[in-house]
């Protein structure tokens, strides 16, 4: 076994964070200690505070709504007001009601800061029916069953070359050498991107779901709006020069010929390239990093895995819901909603927490906070979503992870967590920018 001493450990230094000044009056500054949950007023429970989920403090939030008020209201915060579901079922119930609860960019969109639509423009997602479906339909052959076959060896060749060239028996950051490095690839491929440059792609995708973070995007608004606008402009002369070659099976050609989206102005081009980037690296990105700490941090789950390697499929579902890496998705209510007592009025803001619902103590058999790998329940998660709107790239990410899991276990006896990992500060993606570990091969 390698030396892991402390000295070792400390060779690897944790990235040291900027000051970042709270989003809201009474909003936490970066250190300052979080209030346990039971010592709150309900009343006040705020849970876009981007400093509690830095922490990971968010969690008796949750499980005190849960229990007390699973349909809860924010008259006050940094998005204005919003009301949470907290529970399983209950998210699935507004999710598969898109007639009441609307995605639509012109009702507020899928964020609950009304994201600036004269940077990034209506994407499918973004959108209700039927342009959502004409739109997601346009899409969905880049990561359809036939596509995810001609993918596999690629896939796997790179994560075999990626876990090659690891250090082993010496301290480096996971989140940077495997998680960011084999998404990216996948993005570039996935958007015929050249692959030298791939790292634009993850970058673009921090960017976007990170505008106030000092460590991602220290210019604030302008920086973001800048940065964007970059992105717009390399993926406008890439989609108009898929309009005039032949059509093919990569994102940009199916967005350029598609009937729904061949018209698309700048704005609606960058719309749904965004989504596209973000989904496809947030979701495969985090559950790489925070499946190798949660394995870690249930030492029985990793010995269990290494006994018996046919439960990685069952286990990469698990990962996805113990991880869970978009932490929420917002609603509009069309209409007046009743649930639980409470009236949702027609205009509200409505925020489905899928990192409670998989957590959520009524619905898991088996105790929710911990990570089993052969849960059987583990499919039932809601991290994808629910209903029309479900994750048009779940598939592929899953392919992805069962691989990368796959190849690890050829390799490495063991790759140990050295401490704890540092977050980052969104209460949206649910995500990690560092993880020390040390592989010990075979």
């Amino acid at each position: 076994m390698a030396d892991t001493s402390l000295e070792t450990r400390t060779k690897l230094e944790r990235p040291k964070l900027s000051y970042k000044k709270p989003a809201y009056p009474g909003y936490l500054e970066r250190g300052d200690p979080v209030i346990p949950a039971s010592e709150l007023d309900l009343e006040t429970i705020d849970l876009a505070d981007t400093e509690i989920w830095r922490q990971n403090k968010m969690w008796d939030r949750f499980e005190r709504l849960r229990k007390e008020d699973p349909i809860h209201y924010t008259p006050d915060s940094f998005f204005g007001p919003y009301w949470s579901i907290t529970r399983h079922k209950d998210i699935i119930a507004v999710d598969s009601d898109h007639k009441r609860f609307s995605s639509d960019s012109s009702n507020g969109g899928i964020t609950l800061s009304n994201m600036n639509e004269s940077i990034v423009g209506r994407s499918f997602i973004s959108a209700d029916e039927p342009v959502h479906s004409a739109q997601r339909k346009t899409a969905q052959p880049a990561v359809a069953p036939t596509a995810l076959r001609n993918y596999e060896p690629l896939i796997r060749a790179r994560t075999q070359k990626v876990l090659d060239s690891l250090p082993v028996n010496e301290p480096f950051d996971w989140v940077n050498a495997v998680s960011i490095e084999l998404t990216a690839m996948m993005l570039a491929t996935l958007f015929n991107y050249p692959q030298e440059r791939r790292r634009d792609l993850t970058r673009w995708s921090d960017v976007t779901t990170n505008p106030a973070d000092p460590d991602i995007c220290p210019g604030g608004l302008e920086q973001w709006r800048e940065e964007l606008g970059q992105c717009a402009q390399v993926f406008w002369g890439i989609y108009q020069d898929r309009k005039n070659a032949e059509p093919a099976g990569d994102l940009m050609s199916l967005l350029a010929h598609g009937d729904a989206t061949r018209d698309m102005n700048p704005y609606e081009m960058l719309g749904n390239v965004i989504l596209l980037i973000v989904g496809g690296n947030d979701t495969t990105r985090n559950s790489m990093t925070g499946g190798l700490y949660a394995l870690n941090k249930f030492p029985e789950e990793y010995a269990k895995l290494k006994a018996n390697p046919a439960l990685i499929p069952n286990m990469v579902s698990e990962f996805i819901r113990w991880q869970t890496p978009l932490a929420y998705m917002p609603r509009t209510a069309l209409a007046d909603v009743e649930m639980h007592g409470k009236l949702i009025r027609k205009g509200d803001k409505v925020a489905m927490w899928y990192v409670s619902g998989n957590r959520d103590e009524t619905f898991w058999e088996e105790d929710p906070n911990r990570l089993i790998i052969d849960r059987k329940q583990a499919r039932n998660h809601v991290s994808f979503g629910f209903g029309i709107h479900r994750c048009v790239g779940n598939r592929l990410a899953e392919l992805q992870l069962r691989i990368l899991w796959q190849e690890i276990l050829e390799r490495f006896e063991h790759v140990e967590v050295l401490d704890e990992p540092s977050r980052v500060s969104s209460s949206f993606v649910k995500g990690y920018s560092w993880l020390p570990v040390i592989c010990h091969p075979k």
